[in-house]
C-alpha cells in the first residue's frame, strides 16, 4: 500500500478511498490505532502536495473525525458522496447495508454501533488497547470475506440507482470485495474496485475512460478491464 501511494504522488489528480482502509479505525482524544501511522503520514504528504483525497467511510472506519480531517487533511465523508470525478457525475458509497433484505439485521446493528452513546462508551469506558483488540478481533473475518451472492446484490442496487437518476454517469461501491465494471442497460456504469487485500485492484478514472487495474509494482499497473465513457464496448486486456 505504501508503494502504491508513493506511485500516486506525482500521477493522480485526486484520490478516493472508498472505506475500510484499515481493519479498524477509532479516534480517542489523544490516541489513534498504531498500525495506521505510516499510511496516514503518506496520505498527509499527498494532501500537502496539493492532491485532494476523498475518504468515504466504510464499516471498519465509520468512527473517523477530527484526526482524519484536520491532522491528515482528507475530506472524510460519512454516507453517500455525489459530485464530479474526472468530469463524470458520480455517486460513491461504501455499500454496507444497501441490500434491502439481506442487510436488514446489519442495518440495526450499525445503528447501535454508530450511535453517539455507543461511541462515548467505547471512548471513555474502554482502555484503547482493550478497545482496539476487541474491535480488531471482531472485524478480521469481514475483512477477508467475499459477498456470498458474488456481488450481485450491490450490482442490482447500483443499476437501480443509475436507472432512477439519468444525470449519473457512474456509481461506485466497495464492501463486497468483488471487482466489477459494467455498463448499465439504461445509461451509466457501475464499478467496484474489489479487494486490495486479495488482489490489489483499484479503479483509474480519466475524462474518457474508467479502468479496473491491478497494482503490480510497475509504473502503471495492469489493466484488467476498461470502459470508454461513450462506447458500448468493453476494453479487456489482450
Amino acid at each position: 500500500m505504501l508503494g502504491f501511494l508513493r506511485h500516486l504522488e506525482d500521477r493522480a489528480g485526486s484520490i478516493v478511498i472508498n472505506g475500510d482502509l484499515f481493519e479498524f479505525w477509532f479516534e480517542w482524544r489523544s490516541v489513534v490505532p498504531r498500525g495506521s501511522f505510516r499510511v496516514l503520514g503518506r496520505l498527509a504528504d499527498i494532501v500537502d502536495s496539493g492532491i485532494p483525497v476523498l475518504w468515504v467511510a466504510g464499516n471498519h472506519d465509520c468512527w473517523g473525525g477530527d484526526v482524519l480531517r484536520t491532522e491528515v487533511g482528507v475530506d472524510y465523508h460519512v454516507g453517500p458522496w455525489t459530485g464530479k470525478l474526472a468530469g463524470w457525475h458520480t455517486r460513491i458509497e461504501h455499500g454496507d447495508g444497501l441490500r434491502k433484505t439481506e442487510d436488514r439485521k446489519y442495518r440495526g446493528l450499525r445503528a447501535v454501533l454508530r450511535h453517539p452513546a455507543s461511541i462515548w462508551a467505547f471512548r471513555h469506558l474502554l482502555h484503547p488497547d482493550w478497545g482496539s483488540r476487541l474491535a480488531a478481533g471482531s472485524s478480521h473475518a469481514s475483512r477477508t470475506y467475499q459477498a456470498r451472492d458474488g456481488g450481485r446484490g450491490l450490482r442490482d442496487v447500483a443499476l437501480s440507482q443509475l436507472a432512477a437518476d439519468p444525470s449519473l454517469d457512474l456509481v461506485i461501491f466497495g464492501h463486497s470485495h468483488v471487482a466489477a465494471l459494467e455498463r448499465s442497460n439504461t445509461h451509466g456504469i457501475y464499478a467496484n474496485a474489489g479487494s486490495w487485500m486479495s488482489k490489489s485492484t483499484y479503479l483509474r478514472i480519466d475524462e474518457q475512460r474508467i479502468s479496473l487495474m491491478e497494482w503490480t509494482g510497475s509504473a502503471e499497473g495492469e489493466v484488467l478491464n476498461a470502459l470508454d465513457r461513450g462506447s458500448e464496448k468493453a476494453l479487456t486486456k489482450a
